[in-house]
């Protein structure tokens, strides 16, 4: 915990700011209630109308409510950025932010509900009993392995859209990423030979869109070292992995890992990659340093040790990796067709339309759109939404270029 001696300026500023906001969000109603006649309108007498459509035919509740538009932004406070398990309470500020850049880069309605519960039942049970009020639930912050049964659980038994960002939004970045990275040194996606450094909920899931993009070579490290069959040490999730993860049955730690990798993934903790571990890699190599706030390796050592390209999760760096770029238009293309699922042919199709925005203007530099690219959304809304009809999970179909367009129309964007 920071002393007011060693905050930098930036959270100072942030802590005024945020004192002085007291909440990020606000209800602003859409519906001006001036005089008697719009009272009855909008509540009662008028209001049983839609009640009973909806008590009739429940389907209806999108047509007449703005739950087809509202998110569920859900945590447990276990695993918040870079400052761990703080518990319900402190994770809300991080929540109330994760709403505003639903709303400002997807146009999306989102509430912050953190529960005071760290037990997959509690959670489980809470969404469950919350799912009327919602179109989806975006599940944040929340520690693995615990998150992988929590969204497991939900998506078998709840009737909306279940993504946990913190590992599908970081995974479809990262996958839309090393497609412009690969293009950039010749390589094909295929061909590459990853190491993943962190077997937490982003590290696993990571592993996983890769080998849904047609990867055979993956390997990953926890704290451990390399995940293999050989270990009797790993939880559920990572026995799984050891199943097809480590094709070769290495055995060492990172160093051992990265001898001949193509590309480095780090979603770990600052400092662990020296410029040895990247010169060990194969000819110009790949480097994902990606810890936050301090990378694994900094770009210019990366760099100078002859990784062709370098990505970070920082804006003060090129390249940055941010999952800003996934999770607002994934939700807006998904609540648009009213998906009753994100699916991987989903993710797959966001990775895609973010890779192809870069456009010819690729370069070392220049690998994956900025965050504040307003093409962003509307190009992911509509290739999820046009891979959530293909793929049978879209129950009210609509052409990609119609989400597109409602897209814009929602961020005040013009054709």
């Amino acid at each position: 915990m920071r002393t007011d001696e060693r905050r930098t300026p930036l959270e100072q500023e942030a802590l005024e700011r945020h004192r002085e906001w007291r909440g990020k969000l606000s209800i602003d109603s859409k519906v001006p209630v001036s005089d008697q006649h719009a009272l009855a309108i909008a509540y009662t007498p008028g209001v049983a109308a839609p009640c009973r459509q909806i008590a009739a035919d429940p389907r209806l509740i999108d047509e007449y409510t703005g739950r087809w538009n509202t998110v569920a932004v859900v945590s447990d406070g276990s695993a918040v950025l870079g400052l761990g398990n703080i518990g319900a309470r402190a994770s809300l500020p991080v929540m109330e932010g994760k709403a505003v850049l639903f709303k400002t880069f997807g146009g999306v309605d989102a509430f912050p509900v953190c529960i005071d519960s760290q037990k997959i039942d509690d959670i489980v049970r809470t969404v469950r009993l919350l799912e009327p009020s919602f179109g989806g639930v975006n599940l944040e912050d929340i520690a693995a392995p615990n998150c992988f049964e929590i969204e497991r659980r939900l998506s078998k038994t709840c009737d909306i859209p279940i993504f946990h960002d913190d590992q599908h939004g970081t995974a479809v970045v990262v996958l839309a990423a090393a497609i412009n990275a690969c293009r950039v040194t010749g390589r094909r996606i295929e061909d590459l030979r990853i190491v993943i450094n962190g077997a937490g909920a982003a590290g696993i899931t990571i592993a996983r869109i890769f080998r849904a993009a047609g990867v055979a070579e993956i390997l990953l490290c926890d704290s451990n070292g390399i995940i293999g069959m050989h270990r009797n040490d790993l939880n559920a999730a990572k026995q799984e992995l050891a199943g097809w993860t480590n094709p070769d049955r290495k055995e060492g730690g990172l160093a051992e890992a990265m001898r001949g990798a193509s590309l480095f993934v780090g979603v770990s903790v600052a400092g662990m990659v020296s410029t040895a571990m990247v010169a060990s890699m194969a000819k110009r190599p790949l480097v994902f340093a990606m810890a936050n706030p301090d990378p694994e390796i900094l770009p210019e050592a990366a760099l100078a040790a002859g990784a062709a390209v370098v990505a970070t999760g920082r804006s003060d760096f090129p390249n940055q990796v941010n999952n800003v770029l996934g999770f607002p238009g994934i939700f807006r293309g998904a609540l648009d067709v009213r998906a009753g699922a994100i699916n991987l042919e989903m993710k797959l199709a966001a990775a895609g339309a973010l890779a192809e925005l870069v456009g010819d203007n690729l370069s070392e530099d220049y690998i994956i759109p900025r965050p504040f690219d307003l093409r962003v959304a509307p190009a992911v809304a509509a290739a999820v939404a046009g891979a959530a009809v293909k793929s049978g999970v879209a129950r009210r179909p609509r052409r990609p270029e119609e989400v597109a367009a409602g897209a814009r129309s929602l961020l005040g964007l013009k054709d």
